[in-house]
C-alpha cells in the first residue's frame, strides 16, 4: 500500500511534540515540587532515554516490516502493545520512585496533557481518502477526539474542585482507556493475518506499517499509561486534600 506523502511528518512531528510535552511538564513539577536540582536533572534524562530508546525502537521494528502480516501469518504487533504496558504497569505498582513521580506531578496535567489524543483525527481522514477501513477508523478516529477534546475539560474542572469532580477524572480515564481497547480490537479484526475473522475494505494494512505503527506500539501504550497513572493517583489521594508535590525519599 502505498504511504501518503504528509503522513510520516504528521505522526513523527507529532509524536516529538508529545514527547516534549511530557518532558517539559515533568521537569516543572519536579521543579514545583522542590525536588533537588540533580535529581531533578537526572529524573527527566532518565524519563528522555526511556522514550527516545522506546521511540527508536518500535520505530526501526516498524521500518522493517516486524509488525506486517498476511493472511497467512500470526500478527505480532500484540507484543509491541502489551509488553510496555505491562512493564510500565509494574513499575507504577511496585516502584518507590514512580510513585514519587506520580505524587508529584498534577492531576490535571496528567490528564490534561492527552489533548493529543485528538491527533486522532488522522484516522477518519485516512478513511476519507480509502486508506483504512471505517470499521477501525471511526470508533478509533472519535473515540481519540472525544478523550482529547474533553481532556482539557476535565482538567481544568478537577484543578478547581478536586474533591467534587474526582469522579469525573475517573470516568474520563476509564473512558479512554475503553477508547484505545476498541481501537486495537477492531485494528486486530481488520488487519490481515491468520486471526482476521472477516475480510473488510479496504484492508487494515497501513496501521501495521511505518510510520502509522508508532501509533498502537508507542502512543496507545503510552496513553494508557498516563490513564493509569492518573487513576493511581487520584486512588492515592488523600480524600480531603489533593496531594500536590512530594520529595523523593
Amino acid at each position: 500500500m502505498t504511504i501518503p506523502t504528509f503522513l510520516p511528518y504528521y505522526v513523527l512531528l507529532g509524536t516529538a511534540g508529545i514527547i516534549t510535552a511530557v518532558l517539559i511538564g515533568l521537569n516543572r513539577a519536579l521543579e514545583q515540587a522542590h525536588w533537588p536540582v540533580k535529581r531533578r536533572k537526572s529524573t527527566v534524562g532518565i524519563a528522555a532515554a526511556v522514550l527516545a530508546l522506546w521511540l527508536a525502537a518500535a520505530a526501526a521494528l516498524a521500518a522493517l516490516g516486524t509488525f506486517q502480516a498476511g493472511a497467512d501469518t500470526m500478527p505480532t504487533i500484540q507484543y509491541a502493545i502489551a509488553l510496555p504496558i505491562l512493564i510500565g504497569g509494574l513499575l507504577i505498582w511496585r516502584s518507590e520512585t514512580v510513585k514519587h513521580l506520580i505524587e508529584a506531578v498534577p492531576q490535571s496535567w496528567l490528564v490534561g496533557l492527552q489533548l493529543y489524543r485528538a491527533l486522532g483525527v488522522i484516522f477518519l481522514i485516512l478513511y476519507a481518502t480509502g486508506r483504512l477501513p471505517g470499521l477501525f477508523a471511526w470508533p478509533a478516529g472519535v473515540g481519540d477526539i472525544l478523550v482529547g477534546v474533553l481532556a482539557p475539560v476535565v482538567a481544568i474542572a478537577y484543578a478547581r474542585a478536586p474533591r467534587l469532580n474526582g469522579d469525573l477524572v475517573a470516568a474520563w480515564n476509564w473512558f479512554g482507556i475503553g477508547d484505545l481497547v476498541i481501537a486495537v480490537a477492531t485494528g486486530f479484526i481488520t488487519a490481515p493475518s491468520l486471526l482476521q475473522p472477516f475480510m473488510v475494505e479496504p484492508a487494515n494494512h497501513l496501521v501495521t506499517l511505518f510510520p502509522l505503527a508508532l501509533i498502537p506500539t508507542f502512543l496507545v501504550p503510552l496513553s494508557i499509561l498516563l490513564h493509569i497513572a492518573s487513576l493511581t493517583k487520584l486512588r492515592r489521594t488523600v480524600p480531603n486534600r489533593q496531594v500536590t508535590s512530594a520529595q523523593p525519599a
